[in-house]
């Protein structure tokens, strides 16, 4: 085995170990020009890199952000971005080494979570992730959708120039506000690789945002995909939606009214919408919105156990104690009570045994104890146990992120 260091990046490697990810995630490397717009969003702070001496081989990185978490509060977080191996030095450890690196660095700093988008879902339940939310995939047929008339209605919606989509929407996103479990903030170094390189002057999305009578609450971010060719010269576009995020029912329904409306287009397609969203239920015809997937989209990791149990509520049920093991960071091993008044330590016996990953599926309310008990997923020395853990940890809304990173 090839001999690998990990430690913490310098800003002189910034621009490398970024173009090593670029290779490692199958993309070009950047250009001189593209490099001066985004490099600042690609910060040294909170990247580990694996070294073969002075050359890259592997890297890792996070941004501190907030996440909401089931009762309303956001609590710290990291969100784990970038993070590939060159392929001449996969399977090797160089994945495993960085990650516990990473971990012990998050815990040292005092987060209670971290959080990430998997590639692969393979991968990251070794170091104790676990599917927290799900994401759906819509399409929707046009010109046939159309929104019934007890749809909610009102305020306007505007195209953005793309000067405006790149200098308004961080203001609007955080006046949306993190209102459901599972959504993150989006720092400012985000929006530069996230967001300004699809709708600037070089980008190929569009930008309409709803006003209603309070000011601004919602936009969507969209991409016209032509679906024509020689042997259907007449298929039209479908809009792909990267983005959409409205602050109540009123402003979701008008931007979804929006893209219904817009002429020459066969379709709409929004991959990762929140899986209660009821767009269905909004037409005429509800069989003009089909669900063609159901995908994991957050993953989350519990990186001090108790303190994550703390941060969010619990609806009205007994008590339920849980034996949680962490094999990478063994300080959260133990017994934890969960109950209504908040959750804590104990020496108690346990009535549920799960791995930290399995807590993570269930810290959002995505999945029901008695399903992940079912599953083989949690270890059930209490049968009543489970249904009040069920009933402890469900939410009214499902989660949801929203933010691709």
């Amino acid at each position: 085995m090839t001999a690998f260091d990990v430690r913490p990046i310098t800003e002189e490697e910034r621009r490398s170990t970024f173009d090593l990810l670029r290779r490692a995630l199958h993309s070009r490397r950047v250009t001189d020009d593209v490099w001066a717009r985004i490099g600042e969003s690609w910060p040294a702070v909170h990247k580990f890199g694996a070294f073969d001496g002075e050359t890259p081989v592997g890297i890792v990185s996070s941004y501190d952000t907030e996440i909401a978490v089931p009762g309303g509060r956001a609590v710290p977080v990291a969100a784990v971005e970038g993070v590939g191996v060159r392929a001449d030095r996969t399977r090797r450890g160089v994945l495993s080494a960085m990650m516990a690196v990473q971990l012990a660095d998050f815990a040292a700093r005092g987060l209670p979570l971290a959080v990430l988008h998997a590639s692969e879902p393979t991968i990251y339940g070794r170091f104790g992730y676990g599917s927290a939310a799900l994401g759906k995939t819509l399409r929707v047929a046009r010109p046939a959708a159309r929104l019934h008339e007890r749809v909610p209605a009102g305020g306007d919606v505007r195209l953005l120039t793309p000067a405006e989509a790149v200098k308004d929407l961080p203001a609007l996103y955080r006046r949306i506000g993190l209102h459901r479990p599972g959504m993150i903030g989006r720092p400012d170094s985000w929006w530069p690789i996230s967001h300004d390189r699809h709708v600037g002057p070089d980008g190929d999305h569009l930008v309409a945002v709803h006003s209603g009578p309070d000011g601004d609450d919602g936009f969507v971010v969209y991409a016209t995909i032509t679906r024509r060719s020689l042997g259907s010269p007449d298929e039209g576009a479908v809009l792909e939606v990267h983005d959409l995020h409205a602050a109540g029912p009123v402003a979701r329904a008008a931007l979804w009214r929006y893209l219904l409306s817009v002429d020459l287009v066969s379709g709409v397609h929004a991959r990762h919408r929140p899986v209660d969203e009821p767009l269905a239920l909004l037409l005429t015809d509800h069989r003009h919105a089909a669900t063609l997937a159901v995908e994991d989209d957050l993953w989350l990791r519990p990186v001090d156990v108790a303190a994550a149990l703390a941060a969010r509520s619990y609806r009205a049920a007994g008590p339920v104690v849980l034996a949680v093991t962490d094999r990478l960071l063994p300080a959260n091993t133990g017994h934890y009570e969960v109950g209504p008044d908040g959750a804590r330590r104990t020496d108690a016996p346990a009535d549920l045994a799960l791995d930290v990953g399995t807590l993570g599926m269930l810290y959002l309310g995505q999945w029901a104890a008695t399903t992940l008990a079912a599953a083989g997923r949690i270890e059930v020395r209490d049968p009543a146990a489970a249904v009040r853990a069920d009933e402890l940890f469900t939410t009214v809304t499902a989660p949801w992120c929203g933010t691709h990173f």
